[in-house]
C-alpha cells in the first residue's frame, strides 16, 4: 500500500510505525473473511480493510468525523484478521493509532464520554469494582431478568497452597477476575505447587491497564503499567522465571508493556524484560512434565473449549490449552467456527451491547452444539460473558484441571 502521511505525523513515532504498517497491507481483503463484525453487518468499513483505510485517510491530512469513529469503536481488537493476513499486518498497532488520533479530532457525546470514564474509574480499581458488584451479587434475587444475566453469582475460593518451593513465579492477581472468579489465581497456584513451582501475588501489582486502555485512558493504561513494573521488578531481580497469567486479555495486553512503554526513557528496558518473562498459565504448564499432575481416576466429563481471540489471535497459543486439557483425559468435543470472538473483547459487552449480544447467541450456539457438560475458558471477561447466555456451567480451564487432579488425591 502507497502512502502519503501528513507533515503533522510523518516522522513522529506513530507515523513511522503506522507507515510500516500500512505499507505490508496488499487490500486482498481476506481479513474481511474471519472478522466478526463484518460477518454480521456486510459492511466494508466494519471490516480490517476498511478500517485500515479509515486510519489511512485521517494520517495523510482528510477530516476525520464521528463516522470514522464509530467503525473504529466498533471494531473488537480480536486480532482475528491478523491470524488469518497473508502479510503479516499488524493491525492492532494501527488501529491504536487510528482510535487515539480520532479521539483527540472527534467530539464524542457526553453519554459516551460519561460511559467511558465511569468504565475507567471503576472497573481497574477493585476496591471500587467490588462493593459494587457485591451489591448486585445480593440484590440478584430481585432483578429482573435480562438485569440478572448480567450480574456474575458470587463464587468462592479454595485456599492457596503454603509449601515453599526454590521456583517461584509471579501472577498478576489483576482487577475484576478476583471479584467474579476467585479461585481461578487459587487453582492456578496448587496446579504449579504440584509441579514444585510457588506462585506468588506482588504487592502493589494491580490492574493491566487494558481496560484503561480501550476506553480512551490511554495514559491511565501506561499509569498502571508502570506500577506494576514497580511492584514486579524486585522479585523479577531476585530471580522469579515469569510473570504467569489467568485472564488471557491482561496477558495479551502486559506482553505489549515493551512497546507501549518503548519511547519511555525510565521504563523501556524493564518494560522489555517484564513483556519477555510475562507468560500465559497454559504456556508454563505446557513446558512442565504434566506426568506429575496425573490423578487416578478419570470420569468422563465432556468439555466445550472457547479458545479467547487473546488467547490464539492475540498470543498465538491457539491449540495449547486444548492439548492440555485431552493429556488430562477430558474429552473435548468440536466447536465450529471456534475462531471467532463470544463479543466480551473486555468492555465491548457495554460499549456494544446490541453486536456483542448478536456475537455471544452465535458463540453459545456453537459451543452447546455438541451438548458438554461445561464450557471452559481461558478470560475471566468471556467466562463472565457466556456463563451470562448459558446455563451450562463456564469455567477457567484450569479450576477443571486442578479438581481433577484433587479428586486424584496426588
Amino acid at each position: 500500500m502507497q502512502t502519503a502521511l501528513a507533515d503533522f505525523i510523518r516522522q513522529t513515532p506513530q507515523g513511522i510505525e503506522a507507515d510500516a504498517v500500512l505499507r505490508s497491507c496488499v487490500h486482498c481483503g481476506m481479513c474481511n473473511a474471519t472478522c466478526p463484525t463484518y460477518q454480521l453487518l456486510g459492511d466494508e468499513l466494519d471490516g480490517p480493510r476498511g478500517r485500515i483505510y479509515l486510519i489511512k485517510q485521517m494520517l495523510e491530512g482528510a477530516d476525520v468525523t464521528r463516522h470514522t469513529l464509530t467503525h473504529l469503536d466498533r471494531c473488537l481488537t480480536c486480532r482475528n484478521c491478523e491470524t488469518t493476513c497473508p502479510s503479516g499486518v499488524q493491525y492492532h498497532k494501527l488501529l491504536d493509532i487510528g482510535r487515539d488520533l480520532a479521539e483527540q479530532r472527534v467530539n464524542r457525546s457526553r453519554f459516551d464520554r460519561l460511559t467511558r470514564w465511569i468504565l475507567r474509574a471503576i472497573i481497574p480499581y477493585p476496591a471500587r469494582f467490588t462493593p459494587l458488584l457485591r451489591l448486585g451479587q445480593l440484590l440478584r434475587p430481585l432483578l429482573p431478568s435480562f438485569l440478572k444475566r448480567s450480574v456474575p453469582p458470587r463464587r468462592t475460593a479454595a485456599p492457596w497452597p503454603a509449601t515453599v518451593h526454590a521456583r517461584k513465579m509471579l501472577v498478576l492477581e489483576g482487577c475484576a477476575q478476583p471479584a467474579i472468579s476467585p479461585n481461578i489465581n487459587a487453582a492456578a497456584a496448587r496446579v504449579l505447587d504440584r509441579l514444585g513451582i510457588r506462585l506468588v501475588a506482588a504487592s502493589g501489582a494491580g490492574c493491566c491497564g487494558a481496560a484503561s486502555h480501550h476506553t480512551s485512558g490511554v495514559e491511565q493504561g501506561l499509569d498502571f503499567a508502570r506500577r506494576n513494573i514497580d511492584a514486579w521488578w524486585p522479585h523479577v531481580e531476585s530471580g522469579a522465571e515469569a510473570i504467569v497469567m489467568t485472564a488471557s486479555g491482561c496477558g495479551v495486553h502486559v506482553k505489549e508493556y515493551g512497546r507501549l512503554l518503548r519511547n519511555d526513557r525510565a521504563y523501556a528496558a524493564k518494560a522489555r524484560r517484564i513483556s519477555e518473562l510475562t507468560k500465559d498459565i497454559s504456556e508454563i504448564l505446557s513446558r512442565e512434565d504434566l506426568s506429575k499432575l496425573s490423578s487416578g481416576a478419570k470420569p468422563e466429563l465432556k468439555v466445550a473449549f472457547h479458545s479467547p481471540c487473546s488467547l490464539q489471535h492475540g498470543q498465538k497459543l491457539g491449540g495449547v490449552v486444548e492439548k492440555i486439557l485431552r493429556a488430562a483425559g477430558f474429552a473435548l468435543v468440536a466447536v465450529p467456527d471456534a475462531h471467532l470472538c463470544c463479543g466480551s473483547a473486555g468492555t465491548y459487552s457495554i460499549l456494544q451491547h446490541d453486536l456483542s449480544q448478536r456475537l455471544l447467541r452465535n458463540k453459545l450456539a456453537a459451543l452447546e452444539s455438541g451438548r458438554p457438560d461445561v464450557i471452559a475458558t481461558a478470560n475471566i471477561g468471556c467466562l463472565a460473558h457466556l456463563q451470562s447466555g448459558t446455563a451450562v456451567p463456564v469455567r477457567h480451564w484450569i479450576e477443571i484441571v486442578d479438581d481433577r487432579v484433587s479428586a486424584g488425591g496426588t
